[in-house]
């Protein structure tokens, strides 16, 4: 275990991979990983699938198998992403016991296609949760207008839930008032609260991807001058915001019924400029009691030159809501850039899924 990697466990910071493939689980990959860069957790996406169903053979037996029984290509693509998730959680299960359910996590997304419609989102997640069916799983919601429902409900039966794709702080908010309600209904329900987890997924490096492109547009001195400080500042006033709820009187009567807090997690961490430091949303984001969770590169950015230097977070809300009000004046409109990057957000998910249909359909004519 690297010397970096173990002090950044230690400031509570649980580290997960952004990324999984039937290679990595069948070469013992993942559990390397967990036992010499202090994994705790892994996250999936369509693009990540996408790559790892185009290279090599892990996959060439389940392919063969699917076409010979003729599953369509939507049962087909469950099917494959289920296989892995549930090996994936199988490898994590001891750090899921020895953290007492907190880590050894694995997330998979639900259909984005289904981004904007609540049913069927809450559908597709009972549906992840059955076929996956491991107790250290995450399916993951968008935070969309109409996921937040699917949230509350998904939460209220019991299913641990990974929000992804929050942006702005008031949805972040948003999203935490969901989880309450989901918890709150869950209870009302006689389910046992201590078993269900839920993290929220703020995603960093996009905010600083648009953000800088308008404050190139500017020009002047002053907005040049901020360009790479959005990103944290943003994060570090939406680890504010959770302490907010931790302290409410309504988190304390859950909190003393058995429940766990919804965990920020930092998405979106590999840097995306390459005048920034490869390992800065993860050296800015240092706090007790959240994930991140890294592509591969940015973690072995991390274990080779990381600096870790204690709470990066807590001491610097000022700082924070300096930067916010500077990005005002300088004429930065902060709902734009949110709602724009959630249409965003949702239209590459969307575009990552139609690819990873199109690999799967590729790969079973192959077969």
């Amino acid at each position: 275990m690297t010397e970096i990697l173990k002090r950044l466990s230690e400031q509570g910071v649980s580290i997960w991979l952004d990324d999984i493939s039937r290679e990595r689980l069948r070469t013992g990959n993942l559990e390397a990983l967990i036992r010499e860069k202090s994994i705790v957790g892994v996250t999936s996406n369509p693009t990540i699938f996408a790559s790892a169903l185009s290279k090599g053979d892990a996959y060439d037996t389940q392919l063969h198998d699917l076409k010979v029984r003729g599953v369509d290509l939507e049962e087909s693509v469950r099917a494959i992403t289920t296989y892995d998730i549930r090996w994936a959680a199988d490898v994590l299960k001891p750090v899921y016991d020895a953290t007492r359910g907190v880590d050894g996590r694995v997330s998979i997304e639900v259909d984005p296609r289904l981004a904007r419609e609540t049913d069927k989102t809450i559908a597709e997640a009972r549906a992840l949760w059955w076929m996956v069916d491991r107790p250290n799983l995450f399916i993951k919601i968008p935070a969309t207008v109409e996921g937040l429902p699917a949230i509350a409900q998904a939460i209220s039966e019991g299913i641990s839930v990974n929000v992804t794709l929050i942006f702005s702080l008031e949805r972040y908010r948003a999203v935490m008032e969901a989880w309450l309600t989901g918890l709150e209904r869950a209870k009302a329900n006689g389910l046992d609260l201590s078993g269900i987890e839920s993290v929220a997924s703020f995603f960093v490096s996009r905010v600083d991807g648009e953000i800088d492109k308008r404050l190139d547009k500017i020009g002047t001195p002053e907005a040049l001058a901020l360009r790479g400080k959005a990103a944290v500042a943003n994060a570090r006033l939406a680890f504010a915001a959770f302490e907010d709820v931790m302290n409410s009187a309504r988190w304390q009567a859950l909190a003393a019924a058995g429940a766990r807090p919804q965990r920020p997690l930092w998405a979106s961490t590999g840097t995306k400029n390459p005048e920034y430091p490869d390992t800065l949303y993860v050296d800015e984001l240092v706090a007790p009691g959240t994930v991140n969770t890294m592509p591969e590169k940015t973690l072995n950015a991390v274990a080779d030159h990381g600096r870790i230097s204690g709470d990066t977070v807590r001491p610097f809300y000022e700082q924070a809501w300096n930067t916010m009000a500077a990005l005002k004046e300088i004429g930065i409109d902060y709902d734009d850039v949110v709602r724009f990057l959630e249409e965003d957000g949702v239209a590459k998910f969307e575009t990552s899924w139609t690819e990873l249909l199109s690999t799967i359909a590729a790969e079973l004519k192959k077969a």
